[in-house]
């Protein structure tokens, strides 16, 4: 199974380079990384191409300018990018725990799309993970323990790990709400096949949630990937929601029709 895992990012360079140490110490690195970049300045190449210089597998950076938040724009233009089997869609801000590409690859089933959860840090805490005088790669229990304590972590349950085969990670197949794109594993094909994100859904949120329904209406069912494959969310200042009431609007007519494919998606734009 070829893998391809999509980072999107924008502007924020330090965040990134913290990502993309978490995936320098995959135990799994028979894997591709295209970063998708929603406007970037030079900053953010720069730390890409010092990565792609050095990693053990291949990494891409894929651009277009900067023409406000187009999250599902350059999300498209990701998946089109690669001709892996098996994508992992994450965000820019999620750092990997070692085993994560290898446990998402445990997880990966035809007719499936697998759903991960997040752990939260602090401002305190990601600010030193940022200026790279620590990484969550190399904590040991004793740190986790401390940062729980100091409220500088959401919550510890997320990091124990159960078997990847469980069946109990069936049990809620039709499940679409709150679960996000930034910890989410699916076969290429079946995002080619609802058309990819919907490019319309510009500005903040959504654009998610507008996926998953289509990809359920297509026939996939939902497999958690809690215990398996958490990752670690830096902290980050509340984004502008102009946009919400128009993505609300676009996902209230998504909800009252039968429609499976994005209306401006792939086909329209990345691979049209």
């Amino acid at each position: 199974m070829r893998l391809s895992v999509q980072v999107p990012t924008y502007n924020r360079p330090r965040a990134l380079d913290a990502v993309l140490q978490g995936y320098l110490r995959q135990s799994d690195l028979d894997f591709e990384l295209i970063v998708a970049d929603d406007g970037s300045a030079d900053e953010t190449r720069l730390v890409v191409e010092r990565f792609q210089a050095s990693a053990p597998f291949p990494i891409h950076h894929v651009w277009h300018p900067d023409a406000g938040f187009r999250l599902a724009g350059i999300r498209n233009r990701a998946i089109a990018a690669t001709a892996a089997d098996y994508l992992l869609l994450t965000d820019g801000d999620c750092v990997p725990r070692r085993h994560h590409v290898a446990r998402h690859k445990d997880l990966a089933e035809a007719g499936w799309f697998v759903a991960g959860s997040r752990v939260y840090l602090d401002h305190s805490l990601t600010e030193k993970v940022e200026q790279g005088t620590t990484h969550p790669g190399l904590w040991q229990p004793l740190n986790w323990l401390r940062y729980r304590a100091r409220g500088q972590v959401t919550r510890l349950g997320p990091l124990m790990t159960l078997p990847a085969r469980g069946r109990w990670r069936r049990w809620q197949p039709g499940r679409w709400e709150r679960i996000k794109t930034a910890n989410l594993g699916v076969w290429r094909a079946d995002l080619v096949a609802v058309n990819g994100f919907d490019e319309l859904f510009e500005g903040w949120g959504l654009e998610d949630t507008d996926l998953l329904l289509r990809l359920i209406r297509h026939g996939l069912s939902h497999k958690s990937g809690r215990y398996a494959v958490p990752v670690l969310h830096l902290w980050h200042p509340e984004v502008s929601r102009a946009g919400e009431a128009g993505n609300r609007e676009r996902l209230a007519e998504l909800r009252g029709s039968d429609r499976v494919r994005a209306r401006r998606g792939l086909a329209e734009g990345a691979m049209g």
